[in-house]
């Protein structure tokens, strides 16, 4: 009897999880038509190539649902920022795609994320580059966004739970940086860190007002090129109390 009930189950339960993965494939096939859309209606921002396909092809491939709450397909792939506890969001599919393409990743480099969160913006940089190092300040957020990443199989992703704004030396240096929160400068110790000819990616300004996302190339040792790209709006940089206490700044 017991043998009988736990196969009806399994019937029960097996079509219903095809039936979600189905519509999870849909969903994602979706979002990247509407990413494809946004570039199309401002050519202003990328000339008429647009987001590159080897980004759109990781954004179509990486399981978005599973690096948020509840884990819902429609919210996943709608383009909007999700919430993810502790005060933090996960960014809209369109400016993790955006950001991606603006740091020009390639297959062999080596690349620093500032902002685990919930771990997605560096579950699609994995799957464009040989390494990803990921930095979190909030350790909540940074413990799962790991057993998340390593439960997926992203073995070319290592995680800290730190102060991002020193990045992470012992990783670099780096063919590019993104950064995924909104501070009214850039961090020195990442310029350091990044190789020449590379970029970092990150929104500059207050996060009280409505940020630019702005790309800064690193074009000689303690020299480079900055330009914004669009205004956008994105959660503070958080910094560690104790180093603020240590530089006698609120941060």
């Amino acid at each position: 009897m017991i043998k009988t009930l736990l196969l009806l189950v399994l019937i029960a339960v097996v079509p219903e999880a095809m039936a979600e993965d189905a519509q999870c494939v849909r969903e994602r096939a979706a979002m990247v038509e509407t990413i494809r859309a946004y570039v199309r209606s401002d050519v202003a921002v990328l000339g008429p190539q647009g987001i590159s396909e080897s980004v759109l092809k990781a954004m179509e491939q990486t399981e978005r649902h599973r690096f948020i709450p509840a884990g819902s397909c429609s919210v996943a792939y709608a383009d909007m920022p999700v919430p993810i506890g502790q005060g933090q969001t996960i960014s809209q599919p369109f400016i993790v795609a955006l950001m991606t393409h603006l740091a020009e990743v390639k297959f062999d480099h080596a690349v620093l994320e500032v902002g685990t969160g919930s771990g997605y913006q560096a579950a699609v940089l994995a799957r464009l580059v040989r390494r990803v190092c990921t930095i979190e300040i909030v350790p909540a957020l940074g413990e799962a966004a790991a057993k998340a990443l390593e439960g997926l199989g992203y073995d070319n992703v290592s995680v800290k739970v730190g102060d991002g704004y020193y990045g992470w030396p012992e990783c670099g240096p780096f063919d590019a940086i993104v950064v995924t929160a909104a501070l009214g400068h850039v961090p020195p110790p990442l310029i350091e860190q990044l190789k020449v000819g590379g970029l970092l990616v990150m929104p500059l300004g207050l996060a009280s007002a409505i940020q630019q996302l702005t790309v800064v190339e690193k074009i000689a040792p303690g020299q480079t090129k900055t330009r914004s790209v669009i205004p956008v709006r994105f959660v503070p940089f958080t910094r560690s109390q104790d180093e603020c206490r240590q530089q006698h700044s609120s941060c």
